[in-house]
């Protein structure tokens, strides 16, 4: 049987906090079983479906395991895809608040010389991309010889996308003597045979889904000529009338096709592929999950990191060409607890993908006439009124953690040869500050960010407007919040 609190892992109060103000109630039955097991030093193998508490899972104990006072890298978590790998090291992030953990994130296209420099300061966890990590290694700008834990997430995506060699030649340059974790929606040969080479005696953890995310999933097609699907579109966003919804299309061209066509319509639409900028795409997912908008268009770069519970329509503007994708589509409606709709459009010439996907979930998805005329009449005024309604905007999961925090920015870096020391003894001197109300500092070239903790930020602000810092008075202002994700 699983625990039924948190305290019962004897977890400290700083991450008891953190699990409390985030919301976590009680442990998911894959937590439950897989935190004792992380907390005892043991390798584990985990088989369970997205939405189960996966990332939690694993996060918890690291935050717990992990020592501040060690400067170099501890936890190294591998991830499939950068926007995986940003939305795991939040949640790690957010867990770790209250013990200062910092997690640098490591992906590809992102400035190579900044990951270094962030390296080269005190980090306990790195959250990476195979392909991204495995470069510092090789150029020696990161310093694994410390690393006690690694998670290997999503592993059978990581296989489909051909990772194994650079997943295999980066345990390979890690310490032998550490815990491994590895997680995974499906156990395939390949990744059980990683399992075996890599793992000493692992905990095998297997939850099975009492309700699968395709059967939670009402799945429909419609037979449509590639020239008309834009008209189709129209008509089942106004019948429909979803209050969010993602539509996937095959090619950024075609995404942002469908994304004038939707802004002409008035509706209240976002986009993403992966020809846009790492900070834009970021911005567009954090409008998503808060409700800024109710339309994403999206290639299949999103498919794999949109973590929004209230997903209610997902529509395949073009049928992708590999199943398990279709799979992964569909997958961001009906998450657990909830229902969903798929509606896919099927050109002639994308039969063949159809017919290779209906093998893949072994069922065949029911064709569905296009909605009428006086259908979509009788549901334009609807429409248009939720059209014009002003947004709802959500809280996100870890903003009540930054109530009590206030992160502050001082003119001031690297080059002035500023050092974390320097900031802590500072802050200190004020009356009525200790160490436990600083969280963490980040030191950048020219600027310093730091958290001040249990709600003492207007203090310090106010006291370092006349008090000196390394022997100068510097300009401390209110922080940009993004500075720190």
């Amino acid at each position: 049987m699983g625990k039924e609190k948190f305290e019962d892992f004897r977890l400290s109060s700083e991450l008891l906090k953190s699990i409390s103000i985030l919301g976590y109630e009680e442990p998911t039955e894959v937590q439950a079983q897989v935190i004792p097991a992380i907390l005892g030093k043991k390798d584990v193998v985990v088989k369970s479906q997205t939405g189960s508490g996966k990332t939690a899972a694993f996060a918890i104990p690291l935050c717990e395991l992990l020592v501040w006072e060690e400067n170099s890298p501890q936890a190294l978590v591998l991830e499939p895809t950068r926007e995986l790998a940003l939305q795991v090291k939040k949640e790690i992030f957010s867990l770790g608040r209250f013990k200062r953990i910092k997690v640098p994130v490591i992906f590809g296209k992102s400035n190579f010389y900044n990951q270094e420099k962030e390296l080269k300061q005190k980090t306990h966890c790195v959250v990476a991309t195979p392909g991204r990590i495995l470069d510092h290694l090789e150029r020696e700008t990161i310093d694994v010889s410390k690393v006690k834990y690694l998670v290997i997430d999503e592993a059978d995506e990581m296989f489909n996308m051909g990772f194994v060699e650079q997943i295999e030649a980066v345990i390979r340059r890690l310490p032998q003597e550490r815990v491994t974790v590895l997680l995974s929606a499906t156990m395939p040969e390949n990744v059980a045979g990683l399992c075996s080479k890599y793992m000493k005696d692992p905990i095998y953890v297997e939850i099975e889904d009492q309700s699968p995310a395709l059967d939670r999933i009402i799945q429909e097609r419609f037979d449509v000529s590639e020239s008309d699907k834009l008209k189709v579109l129209k008509d089942i966003l106004v019948v429909e009338n979803p209050d969010s919804c993602i539509i996937f299309c095959n090619t950024r061209l075609q995404v942002d096709e469908v994304y004038e066509v939707l802004t002409l319509m008035d509706c209240n639409c976002e986009r993403i592929h992966g020809g846009m900028e790492q900070s834009d795409r970021m911005k567009v997912m954090k409008g998503f999950k808060t409700g800024r908008f109710r339309y994403l268009i999206a290639t299949d770069v999103a498919a794999r990191g949109i973590d929004v519970d209230s997903i209610t329509l997902v529509i395949n503007f073009d049928v992708p060409q590999d199943a398990p994708v279709y799979v992964h589509r569909i997958g961001r409606t009906g998450r657990i607890g909830n229902t969903g709709r798929a509606l896919t459009f099927v050109a002639e010439d994308e039969r063949r993908y159809l017919s290779d996907i209906e093998k893949y979930i072994g069922k065949e998805i029911p064709l569905k006439e296009r909605p009428g005329q006086e259908h979509v009449r009788l549901g334009g005024e609807e429409f248009a009124m939720k059209t014009m309604a002003t947004p709802e905007i959500k809280e996100e999961k870890n903003a009540k953690l930054d109530k009590d925090i206030m992160r502050l920015h001082i003119n001031a870096g690297r080059k002035t040869k500023m050092r974390p020391v320097d900031i802590v003894g500072t802050i200190c001197s004020i009356e009525g500050l200790t160490a436990e109300d600083i969280g963490i500092i980040n030191i950048q070239d020219i600027s310093t960010f730091v958290e001040i903790l249990n709600k003492k930020g207007e203090i310090v602000l106010r006291e370092l407007q006349n008090k000196t810092i390394k022997g100068r008075i510097r300009k401390v202002s209110v922080a940009d919040s993004s500075k720190f994700l």
